[in-house]
């Protein structure tokens, strides 16, 4: 009834007694599986545009600065801000040497500015000046998701010296800019009446 054990040249052969050798462990980690390219192509592409056709633009051009002085701050966006903003712009414009605007115009014109941008209630807001051939720019960015609000515009108009004005919402957020003049202002003379 028990099977005689199968006999080799060295006597009868048994079974291990230790457990079979098991392999080291691997030295690096498995990497997973790498991901395969999307076969879709991520953007449609546009059709290009024929003879006298504008080019479309997918994406807007952020906001830059180029070959000229510049100064940029960044404040976090409190009600009080707006004189921590007065205070350095006016510095800085008159560390350039520029006289004019005035500070009470300048003052005017930046806190219209600030005040503009601060109502998106972001965390925090930019200012970049810079200027060029007599005339410097004030850009004031929320960095918060808001609508254009052209209401300021008439205001920032209304300032004495200033060339122009805008409002845009792009990706950093909502933007409100001015172009202050840096010119004297220009005396009326009294003419005689036309006849």
């Amino acid at each position: 009834m028990n099977e005689p054990l199968p006999m080799d040249g060295n006597g009868p052969k048994l079974p291990p007694t230790y457990p079979p050798r098991t392999p080291p462990p691997q030295r690096k980690p498995v990497e997973p599986p790498r991901p395969k390219p999307s076969t879709r192509p991520v953007t449609t592409s546009l059709p290009l545009p024929g003879p006298g056709q504008a080019r479309v633009q997918t994406r807007r051009p952020r906001m830059t600065v180029r070959n000229r002085r510049a100064a940029n701050w960044a404040f976090t966006a409190y009600p009080w801000t707006a004189a921590q903003v007065v205070t350095k712009v006016t510095a800085t414009v008159r560390a350039w040497g520029y006289v004019r605007p005035d500070d009470d115009q300048l003052q005017q014109a930046v806190r219209l500015l600030v005040g503009a941008v601060t109502v998106d209630h972001g965390r925090r807001i930019s200012v970049h000046l810079a200027d060029q051939e007599g005339m410097f720019l004030i850009a004031v960015l929320s960095h918060a998701d808001a609508v254009p609000d052209e209401t300021v515009l008439a205001n920032l108009a209304a300032v004495p010296g200033t060339a122009s004005c805008g409002t845009d919402a792009s990706d950093d957020g909502r933007r409100v800019w001015a172009v202050l003049s840096t010119d004297r202002p220009r005396t009326r003379t009294r003419g005689t009446p036309a006849a």
